[in-house]
């Protein structure tokens, strides 16, 4: 146990289900929260547990989960990888003096060869550095890892997050590439896949976000049914929210994705642009991303003549992303697949009417066509097209819609109910593992770990009762998931 565990004891308070808090170690391979879903996840995850009562230890590689500060019982340990993929240098070459053991090599012969390491090496360091840790937690999270470092005994029950199987990624990219040379490069990219099959067999309680992701994870990776559980997630309500005094552009169109990434279905929505632009000449589209120089959308907004009209906006603070979606008056999702879809709940929070697609767990998180949002079918241009020019030219409709969405949001899609699930599937597996202490807690005092920072050490075999505090990351002006 850590110096740190030892100093602050059991957890005295009481949660908010009434029961003794839980001590709760939350793995994420990659935690930026402002690049896709899962560093997304972990930010706000975090915060709502630390606040129910729990004391959370994020444990993650580069990029390096961003938590929010003020909240007892909330923390990170850092569990650093060679960090092949950092920019501005991605698929470096590692100098001799930055091996520590057989995983960075392990690391950088699998990215010699065209894989991906990075769910394989930081299961296997969060593996010894759990073990090392032998009785800090009640429970291991691991954020879709599932590498085959976290089978076998961890020293606490194990709960796995499967937003969706990344199988699915594959299969589409496989679809959109067009030469031999680019299927081989997908297919020795995402082998990784494998072994996700294997261990999510092997797993005894699996969460995901979505009816939609459940059957994709029975059909993709054999997992049965019964070992997994629905808690969907949410948007942060009080940051994504209307505000009056923000004035709506109007042809304005926004919309959150990857353009390198064929399962957004991004050059679908420029394709739909140009078409909408025949009615409504002043529509425009941005996205917030990054601007890809070459590939499909590159070259639709080329064919099309839109490089005017489209434009991609990076590096932009959480409160300018927030103000962006409020001042557009139509948000649109047309991703092709979705195990949960963030863009479409955050822009219904904000009040903002929304078109989005049908594919995968969208239509559970947007609604009902026509009641709290517009859907259309997936990799249909035309289908988005009459959507977005229908909202851009009925401000009935847009206000009906910006307020119906709204409340679905309030009513299913927070983070606080997306913690309060998850702890409940917590103490199900800690009971099932015979380890449970499931005693009302005495009433008493808050959580004594403050937050922060902690290095794993460099050798990671020895407990870390040495671990160096570092400073609290700043919470001024953060980044948005733009800096993708």
């Amino acid at each position: 146990m850590t110096a740190e565990a030892s100093q602050a004891g059991p957890s005295e308070g009481p949660a908010s289900d009434g029961l003794r808090p839980l001590r709760i170690a939350l793995l994420t391979y990659k935690g930026n929260p402002f690049c896709g879903g899962q560093g997304v996840y972990v930010r706000h995850l975090s915060r709502e547990l630390a606040r129910l009562g729990h004391r959370v230890e994020v444990i993650g590689a580069q990029p390096y989960p961003v938590l929010d500060e003020g909240h007892d019982g909330l923390r990170l340990t850092e569990l650093p990888s060679l960090d092949l993929y950092r920019q501005p240098d991605p698929f470096r070459t590692p100098k001799r003096d930055e091996y520590r053991d057989w995983v960075d090599a392990l690391e950088v012969g699998t990215m010699w060869t065209g894989g991906f390491p990075e769910p394989l090496t930081f299961s296997l360091r969060a593996r010894r550095h759990l073990r090392a840790r032998r009785g800090d937690f009640d429970v291991v999270h691991d954020n879709q890892t599932l590498g085959y470092g976290l089978l076998g005994d961890l020293g606490a029950p194990l709960v796995t997050t499967i937003h969706h199987p990344i199988t699915v990624d594959r299969r589409l990219e496989l679809e959109a590439a067009g030469t031999w040379q680019r299927r081989y490069s997908v297919r020795r990219w995402y082998a990784f896949t494998r072994m996700q099959k294997r261990v999510a067999r092997r797993l005894p309680s699996v969460l995901t976000v979505s009816g939609s992701s459940r059957q994709e994870i029975v059909d993709d990776l054999g997992v049965r049914q019964d070992r997994i559980h629905v808690v969907p997630i949410g948007a942060d309500t009080d940051l994504f929210s209307p505000d009056p005094s923000v004035p709506v552009v109007p042809g304005r169109i926004v919309t959150t994705s990857s353009a390198d990434v064929p399962l957004k279905g991004l050059v679908f929505l420029v394709e739909a642009l140009a078409k909408v632009r025949a009615e409504h000449p002043g529509a425009h589209l941005v996205v917030v991303g990054k601007r890809p120089s070459e590939g499909p959308v590159a070259q639709a907004v080329e064919r099309y003549g839109l490089g005017d009209a489209v434009e991609f906006v990076k590096g932009i603070s959480d409160a300018e992303l927030v103000d962006l979606v409020r001042s557009a008056q139509v948000a649109c999702v047309p991703s092709l697949y979705e195990g949960f879809s963030l863009p479409a709940a955050e822009a219904m929070a904000t009040g903002t009417p929304l078109v989005a697609t049908t594919g995968g767990a969208i239509p559970e998180v947007a609604g009902r066509d026509g009641e709290t949002c517009l859907a259309v079918p997936p990799g249909d241009a035309g289908a988005l097209a009459a959507g977005l020019s229908r909202l851009l030219g009925d401000p009935e409709l847009r206000a009906r819609l910006g307020a119906a969405g709204r409340e679905r949001v309030l009513r299913h899609f927070t983070w606080a109910r997306a913690a309060q699930g998850t702890v409940a599937r917590y103490r199900e597996a800690i009971a099932r593992a015979g380890t449970a202490d499931t005693r009302p807690a005495a009433p008493a005092a808050t959580l004594a770990t403050p937050p922060g920072r902690t290095a794993a050490p460099a050798d990671r075999d020895t407990a870390p009762a040495g671990a160096v505090s570092l400073p609290a990351a700043e919470s001024s002006d953060r980044e948005s998931r733009a800096t993708c």
